[in-house]
């Protein structure tokens, strides 16, 4: 038996919702797909959607990912330098410029409202 999976939604918890509906609308660029109550929402990220969660403590992961140099969420780019622009307009503060890594990928980073690690990537040619 075979699983189809059509999409893989992954999930980031806030403490202020509305800071972090605002963060990736108004200053990231993206679209609120959808919005229930007053503790979820669905931010839209071209084609794929993440959740945002309300709870009442940070997110304990958000200072052992940024240590080990993990990432909450990846978004894969066509330009990743255009993403940077763009975010930098929106007043987003890059963590760690552009660069080209040795696994053929141009990235930055950035942290969200709440601190999470955000990767932006993009492949490079072979």
């Amino acid at each position: 038996m075979t699983i189809k999976v059509g999409a893989i939604i992954a999930q980031l918890r806030t403490t202020d919702l509305e800071s972090s509906i605002e963060f990736w609308t108004r200053r990231a660029g993206l679209a609120l797909d959808f919005r229930y109550a007053d503790f979820y929402a669905g931010i839209r990220a071209g084609t794929q959607v993440f959740h945002l969660k309300r709870v009442d403590a940070p997110d304990p992961s958000i200072a052992h990912v940024r240590a080990g140099g993990h990432f909450h969420l990846y978004l894969e780019v066509e330009d990743a330098r255009a993403a940077a622009v763009a975010l930098a307009a929106g007043g987003v503060a890059l963590l760690r410029e552009v660069h080209d890594t040795p696994w053929g990928t141009r990235e930055l980073v950035f942290a969200d409202d709440q601190g999470h690690t955000i990767y932006v990537g993009q492949r490079l040619e072979p």
